[in-house]
């Protein structure tokens, strides 16, 4: 096996023509060519070559030691970083691609974790650390079998994400269009005028008898990238903890407001939240989903009144400030289903991508079983 570092560049060097991957460029799995830095480097040695495997060789965090995505026609051609390694492999014996497979596998995984060490927090991968991990290795043949099969749900993982790709082009597209009020006669309300405002709380925590409980108790960490309705928290309260909160009903808007601003959610059921989450509940004339996606198309605007402090925070008087633009219910109403129909979409899309990673995590420990 050919274990090569990659190189390093000085600022003059920038600004060439030869693209070289970095850290954030090695996905699990594949390559991401955003964000490319462009050099003209020193020498001509370290090209990349279709079939090569990039790894991640050196970094803070040991979960990203270890990394690794194949070279494909795309990056021929390229450099890769110094904190990158190269391994090139006797493909009569055994397939890149069969050994990038491998490296995918949790086996992997913890063996190299194992194998790695630290120097002043950084953790380093050597050869060694590589070449002393079994791996099981079948005739050629059997090796493209496994390989055709595997490409075969990575083709559809991919065309899985394009779909998502897509649908969030759509979705913002659609929510621009249908949320712009120009030669429209819409009214202008601040948000304490579409419902009442609702700052969360925490119990404490040293009282044991406040948590654990079946009661839902939200915070910013429970809204990711591709919430729309919030319906379950990891971290729950006891009746005793729930009666020291201010719970918000079902369909309440809920936006982080302190730190990490401008995330939101709608709540799937009855819920309390930590004080980092403002939340609205809305009034009879306004509907919280229109509510909602009107808050989401001026994200930007949101994020940028928490700046003034070292800490970005957006007080409850500053929140219910804020306006958007609100039509008569019925056009809300009929917005909304536009914009729900394609988030419902979305939905089935990121159920099918959970459902065709699991195939493939079983496909590859199968194959993978000595």
């Amino acid at each position: 096996m050919q274990f090569d570092r990659g190189i390093s560049w000085s600022r003059k060097d920038e600004g060439g023509a030869v693209a070289v991957l970095r850290i954030p460029n090695i996905e699990e799995g594949h390559i991401n060519l955003d964000d490319l830095k462009y050099i003209d480097p020193k020498s001509g040695n370290g090209e990349l070559d279709k079939n090569d495997i990039v790894m991640v060789a050196s970094n803070g965090n040991p979960d990203l030691v270890g990394r690794s995505a194949l070279v494909t026609e795309k990056e021929v051609g390229m450099r890769f970083a110094s904190f990158l390694v190269r391994l090139r492999l006797d493909n009569t014996k055994l397939l890149s691609h069969y050994a990038h497979l491998f490296l995918l596998t949790p086996n992997f995984k913890r063996e190299l974790r194992r194998k790695i060490a630290t120097t002043s927090g950084i953790y380093n991968l050597r050869k060694e650390h590589v070449e002393k991990i079994e791996i099981p290795i079948p005739p050629l043949a059997i090796q493209k079998q496994i390989v055709e099969r595997l490409d075969k749900i990575a083709e559809a993982q991919k065309l899985n994400d394009e779909l998502i790709k897509k649908t969030d082009e759509l979705f913002q597209s659609l929510l621009h269009k249908e949320l712009n009020p120009a030669g429209k006669d819409w009214e202008v309300k601040k948000l304490n005028e579409v419902g009442e405002i609702i700052t969360g709380t925490t119990p404490s925590t040293k009282n044991r008898e406040y948590w654990n409980g079946e009661f839902l108790w939200a915070t910013p960490t429970d809204i990711k990238e591709n919430t729309f309705v919030l319906m379950d928290t990891p971290k729950k309260l006891s009746r005793g903890g729930y009666e020291r909160t201010r719970p918000v009903p079902k369909n309440a808007i809920l936006v982080t407001c302190i730190a990490s601003i401008g995330k939101m959610a709608i709540a799937g059921k009855e819920m309390a939240t930590n004080q980092q989450i403002n939340s609205i509940v809305c009034n009879k004339n306004s509907d919280p989903f229109f509510v909602f996606f009107s808050l989401q198309k001026d994200k930007k605007k949101l994020i940028s009144l928490g700046k003034t402090t070292a800490v970005p925070i957006i007080n409850k008087s500053e929140f219910g400030r804020i306006k958007i633009f609100l039509p008569p219910l019925e056009i809300q109403k009929r917005i909304v289903a536009k914009l729900s129909a394609v988030q419902d979409y979305k939905k089935q899309l990121l159920e099918q991508k959970a459902k065709l990673k699991e195939l493939f995590d079983s496909a590859l420990a199968t194959s993978m079983k000595a």
